[in-house]
């Protein structure tokens, strides 16, 4: 389907509109998503010219364009109004340009609106496109928003409530990137299309669930907005319980967006909230400290560019979730995310409750582990009991393993593409919803109060290790493990 609309893009002239945004518009223009009809207007303080607007978006899209002329095509559609989103005079402008363009373009009155902006310029931003009559009802309206949405309950509320002032819940597209890659949207095929993992999927079977974000990269040049947040905030209260409420929740009766983000909510709600007490004991943190890792010296955290020297930010988490209810009660839910460990990954370990069998000379030790691979590679693999090869029958893990290999990734749909196509489609599957984020807040704000009381040394961690070990001794006290230890190769070569 070819899509009628115009776009307006709050933050045009930065980093994600560039990295992202306009690469993910051209996806969808060569496959034919967006063709004739569709204008683009980007808006931000600076004073660009359409020329040299459409030239930075040629820049952005240089590593996809096959065909100059196709690309040419394509910048034309971008328009540039430089705008202060607090100066109501500027939406007039705004609305008189996208009435000319809505004509040019005949895109039927719809709109989508992205902004790539600070979360306090939403509220604004919603106000001034009611007030000023670019909303106007011809066609659909929606609204597209990046995290961080709040920085706390209470916060995300009056930022939501500036939202739903003027749009509908079925207007806003909350975007989480992670929900758009591909196997996060597979993991609910790996579930509900496989009878062999759904009838094991519970207490009876499985032992506990592990789930890491880990970074390899610093803070990089975020240090100003990072030390304002920090991992709790920046990736378990919206990626990881993402994961996880797609892991535990219940199979919809129907495969849709509305029985999907109930089941979803569900199963946020049914996650234990802590005490201050509970949460200092099943929940830690640490900051990455300088240290040399495979040869190369690392700054620590706070030596890097624009974080404060005493600096109380964690740049990693770790904790356990508990689920009450029939289905996950007894199953600690594990996770971790941080800043500065052994490489970048996201992955998922599904560890299955070990089994022994008289048939053998010894108990079967080794776990079953299904690993739901995110990122950077995508795919899955089993981990089984097998014979080892030779005379005996000794028994050895083997593992079955799929991976998409890079061509296939190199074709396959970057995560903004298809969030944007969704939210063309109006499908909000993909999108995190009030609901979600309210309950995922509930759950993060009593850890964070927790940690906001103790004044105690915030763990330190080497770069290149799993962060501090806290996080090992946190699963240990339940006799359990991390089962993704990629810091070990490093640790046996004496480079860690």
């Amino acid at each position: 389907m070819t899509y009628q609309v115009l776009f307006t893009i709050f933050g045009a002239t930065g980093d994600l509109a560039s990295r992202k945004l306009y690469p993910s518009l051209f996806r969808l223009y060569k496959k034919g998503e967006l063709a004739e009809n569709f204008a683009v207007i980007g808006t931000a303080r600076r004073e660009w010219t359409h020329d040299y607007y459409r030239e930075v978006v040629l820049q952005s899209i240089a590593e996809l364009i096959t065909s100059d002329h196709e690309a040419a095509i394509f910048a034309s559609h971008f328009y540039y109004q430089s705008h202060d989103v607090g100066d109501a005079a500027h939406y007039e402008t705004l609305r008189r340009l996208g009435e000319t363009l809505a004509k040019q373009y005949q895109t039927q009155g719809n709109q989508m609106f992205f902004l790539a902006m600070a979360p306090h310029f939403f509220g604004t931003i919603a106000e001034h496109l009611k007030s000023e009559k670019i909303l106007t009802g011809a066609g659909f309206e929606r609204i597209v928003i990046e995290k961080p949405f709040g920085e706390s309950l209470e916060t995300a509320t009056k930022l939501n409530d500036s939202l739903t002032r003027v749009f509908s819940e079925d207007q806003i597209f909350r975007i989480d990137h992670y929900l758009g890659k591909e196997m996060i949207q597979s993991v609910s095929a790996v579930r509900f299309a496989n009878q062999m993992f759904e009838s094991l999927w519970n207490n009876r079977h499985i032992d506990n669930v592990q789930i890491t974000f880990a970074e390899a990269l610093g803070v990089e040049d975020r240090g100003g907005y990072y030390d304002t947040a920090g991992a709790l905030k920046d990736m378990i209260q919206n990626h990881v319980l993402q994961v996880l409420s797609l892991i535990a929740m219940e199979e919809p009766e129907v495969f849709d967006e509305a029985h999907i983000v109930a089941q979803k909510v569900k199963a946020l709600k049914a996650i234990k909230t802590y005490t201050l007490d509970e949460a200092r004991e099943n929940f830690v943190r640490g900051q990455y400290a300088a240290s040399s890792f495979n040869h190369k010296e690392f700054a620590g955290y706070k030596e890097e560019p624009l974080v404060a020297a005493d600096s109380r930010t964690e740049t990693f988490a770790a904790g356990k979730f508990e689920i009450d209810n029939a289905r996950w009660a007894g199953v600690p839910f594990y996770v971790r995310s941080g800043k500065r460990l052994t490489e970048k990954g996201t992955r998922i370990n599904i560890v299955f409750k070990p089994g022994g069998s008289s048939l053998f000379e010894q108990n079967l030790e080794t776990a079953n582990i299904l690993t739901i691979y995110i990122q950077p590679t995508e795919g899955f693999s089993l981990t089984m009991n097998g014979k080892k090869l030779g005379q005996g029958f000794e028994i050895e893990p083997v593992v079955l393993m799929y991976r998409h290999d890079s061509a296939y990734l190199g074709n396959s749909p970057e995560a903004y593409e298809k969030l944007f196509l969704d939210a063309l489609k109006g499908d909000g599957t993909n999108f995190s919803h009030w609901e979600e984020a309210k309950r995922a807040w509930e759950l993060i704000d009593v850890i964070r109060a927790a940690w906001d009381e103790d004044a105690s040394p915030i763990p330190q961690y080497a770069v290149g290790t799993m962060g501090p070990r806290a996080a090992h001794e946190l699963l240990a006290r339940d006799g359990h493990f991390w089962r993704w230890t990629p810091d070990v190769w490093y640790r046996e070569r004496g480079l860690l």
